[in-house]
């Protein structure tokens, strides 16, 4: 028996752990030198490679690996997860799982096109990193890469995504801001868009790159700031997680408000570790701001539907475990939101499957299978894959 049990699962939101070296092999040239360690060589560095060494040394330990074998999700997180940096582990931990697909994010290796000096060497560090990604996922058809490609030059992203499309990439992610100081609805960005439609990729927004965090100011408040989330480092505290949907929400607004999802109508995609609890106001939002401004704006004018049909047509969300996705559906439509376990991250919690099912009490199967298989299969472009499944 799996940790789903027998119901089909997939899973929109996983991570792999980046080792020092995870860059290294598709690097060349300058880019090795300055992008071939993922990690400082302080003290949060070594703390992480001691975490590794520890993971490593458990696959040779027999009594260790049928711990985790148990219920891998419920075991250490982060990089001692099972197969959070082996892919041969992580096979195992799918089908211990038992999910039928799982999107696979980076994790700590986007820090390499985040502290990029140009737009060379964020383009050579997306390019190492996704050819990363696709080989970890390369160990099994159920694992899906999801590529990064920087939106600053637009010309450029497009030959990234083709690039890692060609090489087994089956989604696309990027930062939810104005990347090169243009909406993401600008017509020089329309190729791209086009590509992403008519090659059935979908595009992703995810905690991380672009995500919005407490203004400085605000940080000035006569205390010292508390520890993060993993008791330290430089990841988030309380009062940017309340930020955490601002960039998806401008985002999105753009692509309705510009026209993308108009002109792309087959466009797809997925808001991932953003929550989801705001969705269902953002979208009577955008058409209250429809309804108001429409009688003066000849772009809303323009528009084939309201906003928020856009939305329900094109994007997917995937709340956190303890949030209320029953709520969210009762809200809204069920359409809109998927089942994720963040594995390995500890944000997932160690029963992100237990958590949904008491949300969804009372809801029908329909609902149910949508929520854990459907909107995903829909979000990928697999409708047809997804009939036959269900049949057998």
């Amino acid at each position: 028996m799996t940790y789903v049990g027998g119901r089909i699962v997939n899973d929109a939101d996983a991570h792999t752990m980046e080792t020092q070296d995870w860059l290294a092999p598709y690097l060349e040239g300058e880019y090795k030198e300055k992008y071939s360690q993922v990690y400082s060589r302080g003290e949060g560095g070594e703390r992480i490679v001691k975490m590794i060494d520890a993971a490593k040394a458990r696959k040779t330990n027999p009594e260790e690996r049928a711990k985790v074998a148990a219920n891998p999700i419920e075991g250490p997180k982060g990089w001692l997860g099972y197969g959070g940096f082996d892919k041969e582990e992580r096979v195992e931990a799918l089908d211990w799982l038992g999910f039928n697909s799982q999107l696979v994010f980076p994790t700590f290796g986007l820090a390499a096109i985040t502290r990029a000096k140009s737009e060379d060497q964020a383009y050579a560090a997306a390019r190492a990193l996704n050819l990363a990604q696709i080989d970890f996922c390369d160990a099994d058809e159920r694992l899906v890469a999801v590529a990064f490609c920087p939106l600053d030059d637009p010309k450029r992203a497009l030959e990234e995504a083709k690039f890692a499309v060609g090489k087994g990439a089956g989604a696309v992610m990027f930062s939810a801001e104005a990347a090169g100081g243009r909406s993401p609805g600008h017509p020089d960005l329309d190729p791209f868009w086009q590509y992403l439609q008519d090659n059935r990729i979908p595009f992703q927004l995810h905690i991380g790159p672009g995500t919005k965090r407490q203004p400085e100011g605000y940080m000035n408040n006569g205390r010292e700031r508390s520890p993060d989330l993993h008791g330290g480092g430089e990841n988030l505290r309380f009062p940017d997680f309340m930020c955490l949907w601002y960039a998806p929400q401008e985002f999105l607004t753009a692509l309705v408000y510009d026209g993308v999802f108009q002109r792309f109508p087959g466009l797809r995609g997925g808001v991932i570790e953003c929550g989801a609890g705001w969705v269902p106001e953002f979208l009577r939002m955008l058409d209250h701001g429809y309804v108001s401004f429409s009688k003066s704006d000849p772009y809303l004018q323009s528009m084939d539907m309201k906003p928020s049909d856009y939305i329900k047509r094109a994007v997917r969300f995937t709340p956190f475990p303890n949030e209320d996705v029953g709520c969210m559906i009762k809200d809204s439509v069920p359409e809109l939101y998927m089942f994720s376990s963040d594995y390995p991250h500890p944000e997932g919690t160690r029963d992100p499957f237990g958590k949904f099912e008491a949300s969804l009490e009372g809801f029908d199967e329909d609902v149910k299978d949508m929520f854990y298989r459907s909107n995903y299969d829909h979000m990928l472009f697999r409708e047809d894959q997804a009939v036959a499944v269900a049949a057998e």
